[in-house]
């Protein structure tokens, strides 16, 4: 029994290592992208906030671990968090090979509704938490564009009404503001991202019987919390790319404002103790602001891509996570 929680613990980890350089765009793209910070001062600044914002609450992991299905009692639990875990790690990982900036948060959801089905049938899905995070994925980055253009549009409707035209001006004005909303955007991230990582390990500890209740042990935590931010010190190169130059071209003005917009959004949803997709929220916090600079430089071809890949997200990683569960049980049984 110790040595299959050590193994869930360990890819929950892996998942949440992957997690960090795979999301690191998402809170210093902007950033970069306008040069307020250098790359590697955004990436260790990063990796700090996301670590401090991790072990800041524990609502969401809640979620994560008792929503989609009773960990205490649902049949076969630990082969069920091995499979997802595995699902997840793959998807991840193929995803950011080719600089996709895919959600960490639909893969995850995903794949532990496919392994639930696999190992304990379609009854023991809890589908009204389950339909409720899918809503709270699909909902956000609407909410998160509509929000960014407002955001955007009062924020020039103020500038203009101050009399300053000057753009060089107002630009190095906004690479000041950047570093703080890039750091806020940080920590938001990692309060929020890093509790899925948390929330299957505990669901992993009810199943095996370690504990009976959903609460968070504080070493879940800082393992969590230290495994995301080592992956953030990494950097996500491919997808920072994709996020800083195939969206639209960043000014400090917008990419402060997308910034700003994404952590409010990111951290109302934390307060709520629902998991949301950071990559989703940000990239549509990007487009949202960017519209109202200029809407026609928006690569609408790259936006259409992500889209599709996020749809295609939740059904692949079910299905990736159904074959995995079968092919391990078929292995250990």
């Amino acid at each position: 029994m110790l040595t299959t929680i050590i193994i869930i613990v360990a890819l929950a980890l892996l998942f949440d290592f992957i997690n960090g350089f795979h999301d690191t765009a998402n809170a210093i793209a902007t950033s970069i992208s306008t040069r307020a910070l250098s790359p590697r001062v955004a990436v260790f600044f990063a990796a700090i906030l996301n670590f401090i914002g991790a072990v800041f609450s524990s609502e969401v992991a809640k979620t994560v671990g008792g929503k989609v299905a009773n960990p205490a009692t649902i049949d076969n639990g630990v082969y069920i968090v091995i499979a997802a875990l595995l699902s997840a790690i793959i998807w991840n990982l193929l995803t950011w090979y080719y600089g996709i900036p895919s959600s960490s948060s639909h893969t995850l959801i995903g794949s532990l509704a496919g392994a639930v089905i696999a190992g304990a049938g379609v009854g023991a899905l809890n589908w009204s938490g389950f339909k409720e995070i899918v809503l709270i994925l699909v909902l956000s980055p609407i909410i998160a564009f509509a929000t960014g253009f407002v955001v955007m549009w009062i924020i020039r409707k103020l500038i203009l009404a101050s009399g300053n035209q000057s753009r060089s001006k107002m630009n190095r004005t906004f690479k000041s503001f950047q570093v703080l909303s890039a750091g806020l955007l940080s920590f938001s991230h990692g309060g929020n991202d890093a509790q899925k990582a948390m929330g299957i390990i505990v669901f992993g500890l009810v199943a095996l019987g370690y504990q009976d209740n959903l609460d968070v042990p504080m070493w879940v935590k800082v393992a969590a919390a230290t495994a995301m931010g080592l992956g953030t010190s990494i950097g996500g190169w491919r997808i920072i790319k994709t996020m800083s130059k195939k969206l639209l071209k960043i000014e400090p003005i917008n990419g402060f404002a997308s910034d700003l917009n994404s952590s409010i959004v990111i951290q109302i949803s934390t307060h709520l103790g629902m998991p949301l997709s950071t990559t989703h929220v940000i990239s549509s916090s990007i487009i949202g602001t960017g519209s109202v600079m200029r809407f026609h430089d928006v690569k609408w071809g790259t936006v259409t891509r992500m889209v599709l890949t996020w749809v295609i997200t939740i059904p692949i990683s079910i299905v990736l996570a159904f074959i995995i569960y079968k092919i391990l049980f078929a292995l250990v049984a």
